[in-house]
């Protein structure tokens, strides 16, 4: 199996800390979407330009979420995706808040305090910043009352909705995400940055 990535991109962390936690190899295809030859051999395989995209023996997909879960159901006595209807529907849950609600916000202030200047020369917009905050403090809010209570996200151990909530959080530090309100999630955070996946999937900034 082949992944289109890039290792600063967080969609992708997800999909690699996902395979490496289930033991599945992926031929890597770095792809620099600030590069005009890789963006146009990008949109041949996907027409959003946009990474990640797994390529499975002529099948295309695309979608972090969705490789997610294609890597699990791949691996026979696979743990992290339940394969009963309500324990697969609470990591689903935690999965799709993860792309609606949490990675959005932080995307934004990621953008105007780490990427932004790089890109276009241009300093960050304080009220992109105040919204994204916002935005974030009202997601690390259920976050972070639902860990009070729990270890890990969903069902009963680690599962794709770990991996799928953490990895917008690898840019923590650089983008001075404002989260130390939330004690339960930096606690889940720590715990998740103690997992192999993590540590094998850790790009250098």
């Amino acid at each position: 199996m082949q992944l289109y990535y890039h290792p600063y991109s967080s969609n992708a962390r997800r999909v690699l800390m996902a395979a490496d936690h289930l033991g599945i190899r992926l031929d890597l295809v770095e792809c620099n979407l600030m590069s005009e030859a890789d963006r146009r051999r990008l949109m041949e395989i996907n027409d959003n330009n946009k990474i990640p995209v797994l390529i499975d023996d002529g099948f295309v997909l695309w979608e972090s979420c969705a490789i997610m879960q294609y890597l699990a159901d791949s691996k026979a006595g696979q743990t992290v995706y339940p394969t009963d209807p309500l324990g697969r529907a609470d990591v689903n849950r935690w999965m799709f808040w993860a792309c609606q609600h949490f990675a959005p916000a932080i995307g934004t202030i990621a953008w105007e305090n780490v990427w932004k200047k790089m890109v276009t020369g241009q300093d960050a917009d304080v009220d992109e910043l105040a919204r994204g905050a916002a935005d974030l403090a009202r997601a690390a809010a259920v976050l972070d009352k639902h860990l009070a209570r729990r270890r890990w996200l969903a069902w009963d151990g680690v599962t794709l909705a770990d991996y799928a909530v953490a990895a917008s959080l690898m840019v923590r530090e650089r983008a001075r995400l404002p989260l130390d309100d939330y004690p339960h999630l930096l606690a889940w955070f720590e715990r998740v940055q103690a997992l192999p996946a993590w540590a094998n999937t850790e790009s250098v900034w």
